[in-house]
């Protein structure tokens, strides 16, 4: 009879290496299914792990990609460690970019004296926006008891069909040949690159510090710390006096707000308008982020750049091998049940046999 039978507390080392484990075993994996494809496995792999930082222009791309993932994925790991089940972050990043996107739509000659400073309160409102959508699901927990699970995935269905109805109607550019986008924003509204002729801009470095400031905010001060012990020991949070309430409404605010600032990012700095294909799964693939990174602020950042890879190489992979672009969806499908098998088997031994009696 097979059984699992749990292990001692496991090693910041076997936590770590987890990971990189479920990593290893999904490139294996990658490898049979190149093969089965009929495709060069070598070429495939070069695809998801070379291609992707072999230039100044591919990283620029990767630093697209990564930037939201980051922030998102920071405010779920919040949640998470908080035993907060935000899983509604698509929405938030939805809703961000929609509020920034009201105010870039502003923009105009009446706005030019403030030139790029407009960019600042774009990025302000994305964040209030998120709180936005987050608070409704902490009203609702709070209030009545709702599951945040539920309640934030269903908001994400909300939000898209807001941004559906505004792109096609009120919003929609007059001037756009009836397709529905709202009016290209204006130059002064765009985040300012950090290299002339790339891609990257400013976000890299707000990801970067929203790093930092989580690290501080988690691991070096009391209200960090009572939010970590409400998620490890709800029963030991009350005796000590913290606010379970207080704790709820601290980090899905927090997630709400950097999944709002990741929105305002995009829609004021690659897409440049707002169009139905605002949501690009980043919500979704964060909650892979923030696992894979341990919940760690410093682990997320080489997780979302992983991530990212994973969606530059599905793109390659299906303009120069002719996969289908699907196949990003199933690289991070394959390193989410890696991770989860490598932790299953960290935090428990299989055992033969019949069970001892206790």
């Amino acid at each position: 009879m097979l059984r699992l039978e749990a292990r001692p507390q496991p090693s910041k080392a076997m936590s770590i290496g987890s990971p990189l484990l479920a990593l290893v075993i999904t490139v294996l994996i990658g490898i049979a299914l190149f093969a089965a494809l009929g495709k060069d496995p070598v070429r495939g792999l070069q695809v998801f792990f070379i291609e992707p930082v072999k230039s100044a222009y591919a990283l620029s791309e990767l630093s697209i990609k990564a930037v939201p993932l980051v922030l998102i994925a920071l405010g779920l790991a919040v949640c998470f460690r908080s035993n907060i089940w935000n899983i509604g972050a698509e929405g938030q990043f939805v809703v961000g970019a929609l509020a920034a996107g009201w105010v870039a739509m502003q923009a105009g000659p009446g706005t030019a004296w403030l030139g790029k400073g407009i960019v600042v309160p774009i990025l302000l409102a994305g964040v209030l926006g998120g709180m936005a959508w987050a608070a409704l699901v902490a009203l609702l927990r709070d209030r009545f008891n709702a599951n945040e699970i539920l309640v934030s995935l269903m908001l994400v269905y909300v939000a898209d069909m807001l941004l559906a109805y505004l792109v096609y109607g009120p919003w929609k550019d007059p001037a756009g040949y009836n397709f529905p986008q709202t009016i290209t924003f204006d130059a002064t509204t765009k985040i300012p690159r950090l290299v002339q002729g790339l891609r990257m801009n400013i976000g890299l470095v707000v990801a970067l510090a929203a790093v930092g400031a989580l690290w501080v905010f988690l691991f070096r001060t009391y209200r960090g710390f009572a939010l970590q012990v409400g998620g490890l020991a709800p029963a030991a949070a009350r005796y000590a006096g913290f606010s379970s309430r207080r704790a709820l409404w601290t980090a899905l605010l927090m997630s709400g707000g950097l999944a709002g600032l990741a929105g305002a990012l995009e829609a004021a700095g690659p897409l440049g308008q707002l169009t139905p294909y605002v949501p690009a799964g980043y919500g979704f693939a964060a909650i892979i982020v923030a696992f894979v990174g341990r919940l760690h602020p410093v682990g997320i950042v080489f997780s979302a750049v992983l991530m990212s890879m994973f969606y530059i190489g599905g793109e390659l992979a299906q303009s120069r091998l002719g996969l289908p672009k699907a196949l990003t969806g199933v690289f991070q499908g394959m390193l989410l049940f890696s991770l989860l098998a490598c932790d299953t088997l960290i935090h428990y031994r299989v055992r033969f046999g019949k069970r001892v009696p206790a």
